[in-house]
Order: structure tokens, then sequence, then C-alpha cells
């Protein structure tokens, strides 16, 4: 089977976006994957070679994060990034997709799906983030003060990168030297904390639930049932507004699914599309 992976970055809507293709010149489906806050494409490295057999593979970093743009005039709401993404799934000549996102990542693809249901004709959403409020205004209004880059910067080193991985990670022993690695690489660089300044003040709210209820496309959500960032209850709660959607729990699992269950997950989404 002949395969291939082209990795690239795009200037959309003023910004550099990085993404990896994989491609497979068998299957017509194409799955483009959406990591979540704080991540990178690097969250589906256990997941991208599984869906590779049977799918074409676009995996996206999200600006501001991992190998794209850290540009401090780009808008960091989600329609906005949302909205870059279709935009450079349209310059790639793709017109049908479905679309998985894990965390932020699912926002953004509910955010994709409500603008474009032709394009992304089903989503997996992989303990998806929903219900969250805009940052208080006392959060938005500190972030105009010069170097608050600063205390974000601050905030990210108290919390360390391992500390944050034992909240998504339900098993411990899978965080070693090359996991920690590859999700604290991308904030080795300055610019990253001056663009969350900058997506502090643009994210705006989530869907509401008037605007997931009147999403009629395909989504299967899959949640960990030991989920501590985006417990177990909001999928329960979305899985309910989303009228055609259906909920796969695994057990003694955590967060990052991509990380924790790929061989789970990867079995899910192909029965999913599928049939």
């Amino acid at each position: 089977m002949n395969r291939s992976i082209f990795k690239d970055s795009r200037n959309i809507n003023g910004i550099d976006v990085y993404y990896e293709y994989y491609r497979n010149e068998q299957p017509k489906e194409t799955i483009v994957l959406l990591h979540g806050f704080l991540s990178s494409t690097f969250s589906f490295r256990r997941l991208i070679p599984l869906l590779n057999e049977d799918f074409n593979v676009i995996s996206v970093d999200l600006p501001p994060f991992g190998k794209s743009g850290k540009s401090y005039s780009f808008i960091y709401s989600y329609k906005n990034i949302a909205q870059t993404v279709i935009s450079l799934l349209e310059s790639l000549d793709i017109s049908k997709v479905t679309v998985i996102g894990h965390s932020m990542g699912g926002q953004i693809s509910l955010k994709i799906v409500s603008l474009r249901p032709d394009l992304a004709q089903k989503a997996i959403l992989l303990c998806s983030s929903a219900y969250l409020k805009r940052s208080k205004l006392p959060l938005i209004l500190s972030s105009y003060i010069p170097y608050f880059h600063l205390y974000v910067k601050l905030w990210l080193i108290r919390s360390g990168v391992r500390y944050n991985l034992q909240q998504v990670v339900y098993d411990h022993s899978l965080i070693d030297e090359e996991m920690m690695y590859g999700y604290m690489k991308p904030f080795l660089e300055e610019d990253i904390f001056k663009a969350l300044t900058r997506m502090i003040r643009d994210r705006e709210g989530d869907l509401h639930s008037t605007a997931l209820k009147k999403i009629e496309t395909p989504c299967l959500l899959i949640w960990g049932e030991h989920d501590k960032v985006v417990p177990l209850t909001v999928g329960k709660r979305l899985t309910n507004e989303l009228k055609n959607s259906k909920l796969v729990v695994l057990k003694n699992a955590g967060h990052l699914l991509p990380e924790e269950r790929p061989e789970e997950v990867h079995q899910h989404i192909k029965e999913f599309i599928f049939n």
C-alpha cells in the first residue's frame, strides 16, 4: 500500500499553520486531528500510525501551539481558529473530512461542524471541552498589562510538565522522558507566552446549549472514566444535547486518550466511520 508523509506550514489568515499530511493512496476518507490546549500534533503520535492504515490523516498544530505561528496580532478565538483550519483544508483541495478533536480541539471541531457541516460530515470528540465560559473581566483586563506574558510563563513553570501530565494521564507509568520533552518543547520559545496572553482575551465561551442542539452531524464521544480535566459528567451532558451522538466510556483511562489508549480509540473510530 502506497503511503507518503508531507510536513509543511502554510500562511492562512495571516498566520503560519503547521500540519502533517499522512497520505494513504487507497482510501477516500480523510481524517483531521485537532489537539488540546497546551498541546500539539505530538499528542497524536501513537494514534496517527493506526489511523493511517485506513485513512488519509491531517494533523494540525492549532495556533499558537506546536510549530504553528505565535503572532501577537492573530485573533485566537475558537471561531477564528476553526475558520483557519477550514481555510487550510480548502487550500489543500479537501472537501469532505471526519474531524477528530481532543479537549480544546473537540470544541474547535464543534465550531467547524457548526460553521461547515458540508465539510465536516462526522465528528469524533475525545474528552472534548464544553460549557466553558469566557475568561472573567479582571483576567482579561490584566492581559493588557505590560509583561503580563511573564506571569503566564511563571504559572506554567510552577505547575511543571510532570505535574500537568499526571493530571491528564491515569496510568502515571506512561510518563517518560520522551513524553515530557515532547510536551515541553513548544514552550521553550518566548513568543508562545505572548500569544497565550492574547488568547486569554480572545477566547470566547464554548458553544451554548442552543447551538449544540442545532448540530445534526453524527458525533462519537469517547471519554476516559477518570478524566480530571473534563469530567465524564460533561461528556454525558454533551451527548444529551447533540441530537445525533453516541458516548463511549473507556475504563481506567484519564484525559489524554490518544496517548493512553490509542488502540481502543482507533477501533471505535473505525467502527464509527465505516458503519
